[in-house]
C-alpha cells in the first residue's frame, strides 16, 4: 500500500462525484484485495491519500455504478499507525476520493473476535455496513462452524460468506450491497464518556460524519478529526472541543484508547461465545503421530510421494479417463451431437451448420462440449483431492516439510501454499503470494507461477491427453516442470537482491476432512469455473472458426512455420493451438486433445510443455501487473514467453537426437 510515483498524476476518472464510495476495510489477511480484484475486475486505479506515503487502490464496481476503495489493514480505528490512520481517515470527506456511503467489512471466519470487534468500532459513524465473512471453507476445515443468521440478528446488517481467493460468494455480496444495513451500537461506554458524547451530538450536529465519532476521535486525541473540525466549524470550537475532552478524559489519550479496545474485545468475545461452535479435533492418537510424521524427513517424504500417487490414480486415471470417456461416449457422442445436428438439418445456411457443429472448428464440438465433457469432470475430481488436502491441515504440514528447500529457491515453508495454489488457479495464486513477507519473495513466487505452473483446468486437459500415451511422457512433462521450478529459483534467488523472512504460521490440527463440505465446497468451485470458462471457450472457438474462414489460419500458420514446424517440429495445425491457449490455457488444451490424431506422441509432449510455459490465462496477467507494477510484471512475461519457445525447441531436438518417441 505504500507510495508509488506513478501514482502522482494517475486519471482521476473512477471519481465521478456522482458515483457513491465503498471502502473495504478489515483486519490485516483477510482477503480484502482478493475480493477487490473480483468486484472491480478491471477499472482500478492507484490513488495517493492526501498528506502521507500511502497510495488506495479504487476500482470502479458497475453493477452498483460505485468506486470501491481497497485500504490497508487495520487493528483499531484508533490507531495512530499510517496505514490503519488512512483506512479510518478515509471515511472523512476527502476532495480526492468519492464520499463513502457504505462500509464492506472484510472478516476472517478463523478469528472472528477481532473482525467483530472492527465492525462494532466502525458502527459508529452510522454507516451502512455489510459484512463478508472471508476464507469459510478454513474455518470449516478447523471445525468452526457460525451461526451466520444470529449475528447478523446481534449487528443488525446483512452477512455474506465468501471464499474470495476462488471468486466464490462475489455475486451475493453485490446484492447485498445495493441495500446495506445501517449496524446497532453495541458497546456500553462509561457514563462519563456517554454524558461527553451527548455534548458533542448537541455541538456538531451538523457534521458530516456522526457526531459520536468525532467524540470518541477527540477523546483520544486524534489529528486527522482534529483538523476535519477546525476546516468544518473554525479553529475556536476546534479548542474549546479539544480543553472539554481532556477535562473529561482526566487522563492521557493513550489510556482512554486501552479503555475502548479493551471494552470492544470484551463486546466481540461475548458475540463469539453465541454465534461460534469448534468442532475440537478427535484426541486420536494416530492422527497426532501421523502429523508429526508429515513434517519429518525421513516419514514427510515418502508420505507426500503417496499422496502424489493417489491423485494421479483419482484425478488421472479415474477422472481424465473413466468419467470422461463415460460422459464423451454416452452422452455427448451417442445423443446430444446427432440431436443438434438434426435440430440444424433443415437450415439452409452451410455456414451457420459448421459455425455450431463442424467437428474441428464447431462452437460446440471444440468449445462447449470440451469445457462440460472434459474438462468440468476432471476438474471437480481435482477439487474434491485438494479440499481433503486442505481440510485435513496437510497442506501447512507439507511447508514445514519443504522449508529448507524452499529457502534455496529465496522463499521459506509459505511458499509452498501459492505454487500448490498455483495448480487450482494462477491467478488466486498470485493474489496468495502477499501472505509473502518480503518483496523479493513475492516476485520470485509470482516468477515461478507464471513460468510453468498448470492450472487445475490445464491438469485436467494434460491428463486427457496423457492418459493415452506412455507413462514416460507423464514422467517426462511433471518431471521438467518440477525440475524447472526448482532451477528457476534457485537462480532467481541468486539474481534478485533481498533476504527471506522465518517460517512463523499456525498449522492447525490433523483432522479427517468431512465429506459432504469437501463435496459442497469443490462443486462450487467446478460451478464458478465452468460459469466463466463456457463463454470465452465460445468465443475462442467462433474467433479461431471465422479466422479460418477468412483464411486467417493459414496465413498465420506459413508466417510461424520456422517457429512451430522447423524449430519445435509441431504441426502447423498447432497455430490454432497456441491462438486458443493464448485466449485461455485449457482452451488452448482441449483443441490440442481434439487434434491429436494429427500429432505424435512426441509433438504432443512438446506442445504440452510449450501452452504451460508460454502464457497464463488474461486473468493472470491483469493480475500480475496489478499485483508487481508494469516494469517487474513487463519483465517477467517477456522472460517466460521466450523461455517458452526456447525450451520448447531444446525438448524437441534433443528427444530426437536421443531417438526418444514416447510409443
Amino acid at each position: 500500500m505504500k507510495h508509488c510515483p506513478e501514482c502522482h498524476n494517475h486519471s482521476n476518472k473512477l471519481s465521478a462525484p456522482d458515483s457513491p464510495g465503498i471502502a473495504i476495510v478489515g483486519n490485516m489477511n483477510v482477503g480484502k484485495s482478493s475480493l477487490f480484484s473480483w468486484l472491480c475486475e478491471k477499472e482500478t486505479d492507484r490513488k495517493n491519500f492526501p498528506g502521507t506515503t500511502v497510495s488506495l487502490t479504487a476500482g470502479k464496481i458497475k453493477s452498483l455504478n460505485a468506486t470501491a476503495y481497497d485500504t490497508p489493514g487495520i487493528y483499531s480505528i484508533f490507531s495512530a499507525n499510517e496505514d490503519e490512520r488512512v483506512t479510518r481517515d478515509i471515511l472523512l470527506p476527502q476532495k480526492s476520493f468519492n464520499p463513502i456511503s457504505t462500509i464492506l467489512l472484510v472478516a476472517d471466519a478463523k478469528n472472528m473476535k477481532r473482525s467483530i470487534a472492527i465492525a462494532m468500532q466502525y458502527a459508529e459513524y452510522g454507516l451502512p455496513m455489510l459484512m463478508d465473512i472471508n476464507m469459510i471453507d478454513e474455518a470449516a476445515s478447523r471445525g468452526i462452524e457460525i451461526n451466520l443468521e444470529k449475528l447478523s440478528d446481534l449487528l443488525d446488517i446483512d452477512i455474506c460468506t465468501s471464499i474470495a481467493r476462488e471468486g466464490i460468494g462475489i455475486r451475493k455480496i453485490l446484492t447485498k450491497l445495493k441495500s446495506p444495513r445501517i449496524p446497532k451500537k453495541l458497546v456500553n461506554y462509561p457514563d462519563w464518556v456517554n454524558n461527553f458524547l451527548d455534548i458533542i451530538e448537541k455541538l456538531c450536529k451538523d457534521s458530516d460524519i456522526s457526531p459520536r465519532v468525532i467524540g470518541l476521535l477527540l477523546l483520544t486525541g486524534d489529528k486527522s478529526i482534529e483538523g476535519y473540525l477546525s476546516k468544518k466549524f473554525g479553529p475556536e470550537l476546534l479548542g474549546d472541543l479539544k480543553d472539554l475532552a481532556s477535562d473529561y478524559r482526566k487522563g492521557d489519550s493513550e489510556t482512554f484508547q486501552a479503555l475502548l479496545v479493551n471494552l470492544y474485545n470484551i463486546k466481540a468475545e461475548q458475540i463469539v461465545k453465541e454465534i461460534q461452535e469448534v468442532e475440537p479435533p478427535r484426541k486420536s492418537p494416530f492422527l497426532v503421530t501421523f502429523g508429526d510424521w508429515c513434517t519429518q524427513l525421513h516419514t514427510g517424504i515418502p508420505i507426500a510421494i503417496s499422496v502424489l500417487f493417489l491423485i494421479y490414480l483419482f484425478v488421472g486415471t479415474f477422472g481424465a479417463t473413466f468419467v470422461v470417456d463415460t460422459i464423451n461416449g454416452v452422452l455427448f457422442e451417442g445423443y446430444i451431437i446427432p440431436w443438434t445436428a438434426k435440430l440444424l438439418d433443415p437450415i439452409p445456411s452451410q455456414f451457420f451448420k459448421d459455425m455450431i457443429i463442424d467437428p474441428d472448428f464447431g462452437i460446440l464440438p471444440t468449445g462447449v462440449f470440451l469445457a462440460l465433457g472434459l474438462v468440468m469432470p476432471v476438474l471437480f475430481c481435482f477439487y474434491l483431492v485438494f479440499g481433503i488436502l486442505e481440510s485435513s491441515g496437510y497442506l501447512p504440514r507439507l511447508s514445514i516439510l519443504l522449508d529448507k528447500v524452499f529457502r534455496k529457491m529465496g522463499l521459506n515453508g509459505k511458499g509452498v501454499i501459492p505454487l500448490v495454489m498455483g495448480f487450482s488457479c494462477v491467478t488466486m495464486a498470485i493474489l496468495t503470494t502477499r501472505l509473502l513477507d518480503t518483496k523479493k519473495e513475492k516476485n520470485i513466487a509470482t516468477f515461478l507461477l507464471l513460468l510453468g505452473m498448470p492450472c487445475a483446468p490445464l491438469i485436467a486437459v494434460m491428463l486427457v491427453i496423457l492418459d493415452k500415451m506412455p507413462f514416460s511422457a507423464t514422467l517426462t512433462i511433471f518431471g521438467i516442470i518440477f525440475a524447472q521450478t526448482f532451477i528457476a529459483g534457485f537462480l532467481a534467488n541468486k539474481i534478485l537482491p533481498g533476504q527471506g523472512s522465518p517460517l512463523i504460521f499456525e498449522i492447525p490440527p490433523i483432522r479427517l476432512p468431512k465429506p459432504v463440505q469437501v463435496i459442497k465446497s469443490a462443486a462450487h468451485k467446478t460451478y464458478f469455473f465452468i460459469k466463466e470458462a463456457i463463454p470465452v471457450f465460445v468465443y475462442a472457438s467462433l474467433f479461431v472458426f471465422l479466422f479460418e474462414r477468412v483464411g486467417g489460419l493459414e496465413i498465420a500458420e506459413d508466417l510461424l512455420r520456422p517457429l512451430t514446424n522447423n524449430f519445435m517440429g509441431l504441426p502447423e495445425k498447432s497455430v490454432q493451438v497456441f491462438i486458443k491457449t493464448i485466449i485461455r490455457r485449457e482452451s488452448g488444451a482441449t483443441e490440442l486433445e481434439h487434434l491429436r490424431n494429427t500429432y505424435t506422441n512426441l509433438q504432443l509432449v512438446v506442445n504440452l510443455l510449450v501452452m504451460t510455459f508460454l502464457t497464463p490465462c488474461i486473468n493472470a496477467i491483469i493480475v500480475l501487473f496489478k499485483e508487481r507494477g508494469r516494469f517487474t510484471a513487463t519483465i517477467i512475461m517477456g522472460t517466460v514467453i521466450v523461455y517458452a519457445i526456447v525450451m520448447g525447441g531444446l525438448v524437441n531436438h534433443i528427444c530426437l537426437a536421443l531417438g526418444i518417441t514416447f510409443t
